[in-house]
């Protein structure tokens, strides 16, 4: 673990000392000798991850301070489905997500310390369907289809709606040529307990009890209330381009 640390901080080290010696260039020319800086304030990025695609734009006062405002969206979604309170259910997900961040850079190299907020209305539509000889689970307690049933489901929709929500995050985003780079980002966003809605059909208890009412009942209240699901996970990549 020492070694690991003393690397770390060594790379860490070498990494800030190559970024302030390429701050400014001086290169000779046939007029005589010109200053080429590599800090280029302005720049635009097209980004993907788990809160949706979309882009931003950024401005630093330096090397060392910048903000940015971004906006990410759409109905793409990393995995298609979602363990909620021990039951996986189907996913289908719609993101819309304004955010505002401040990027501070200590060392005025790749490595950033974001913070910010963002508007955030994102809705999730869950759904499970079993057939004869299967089981489902609510709440901890098995569910099996009811007599007389072709399918049994549990439908519902998880909501964050109109929420301004304060942002935590780290990045890196080394340059690739001059004028592109990349960058990639993990952080999450402290959103509060979201707005459950389930409902439950087709089906009855394998054991007798608790009904099926009180089983969702039971959940959507324990969902509302767990702290698992306060925090929004974040985790992009993208392209970013240097006026």
């Amino acid at each position: 673990m020492k070694t690991f640390a003393k690397y770390f901080a060594l790379s860490v080290l070498a990494a800030a000392t190559t970024s302030v010696m390429a701050a400014d260039e001086v290169v000779v020319t046939d007029e005589g000798v010109a200053e080429f800086s590599f800090f280029k304030p302005a720049s635009v990025r097209a980004e993907v991850g788990t809160t949706g695609y979309g882009g931003a734009i950024s401005w630093s006062a330096n090397p060392y301070v910048g903000v940015t405002l971004g906006y990410n969206g759409g109905d793409i979604s990393w995995s298609d489905d979602l363990s909620v309170n021990g039951t996986k259910y189907d996913l289908d997900m719609d993101n819309n997500l304004t955010y505002l961040n401040a990027e501070i850079r200590p060392w005025a190299n790749w490595f950033y310390m974001a913070a910010g907020v963002a508007y955030i209305d994102n809705d999730y539509e869950l759904s499970k369907r079993i057939g004869g000889g299967e089981t489902l689970s609510i709440n901890g307690n098995d569910y099996q289809l009811a007599a007389g049933a072709t399918e049994g489901r549990v439908d519902g929709r998880l909501s964050y709606k109109n929420n301004i929500a304060p942002y935590v995050g780290i990045g890196f985003s080394p340059a690739i040529t001059n004028r592109w780079g990349v960058f990639g980002e993990i952080g999450a966003y402290y959103n509060g307990n979201p707005t459950v809605d389930l409902n439950a059909s087709g089906l009855e208890p394998v054991t007798g009890s608790p009904s099926v009412e009180e089983a969702i009942a039971n959940e959507t209240r324990e969902i509302r209330n767990d702290n698992e699901y306060e925090w929004l996970p974040v985790a992009k990549l993208g392209v970013s381009f240097r006026f």
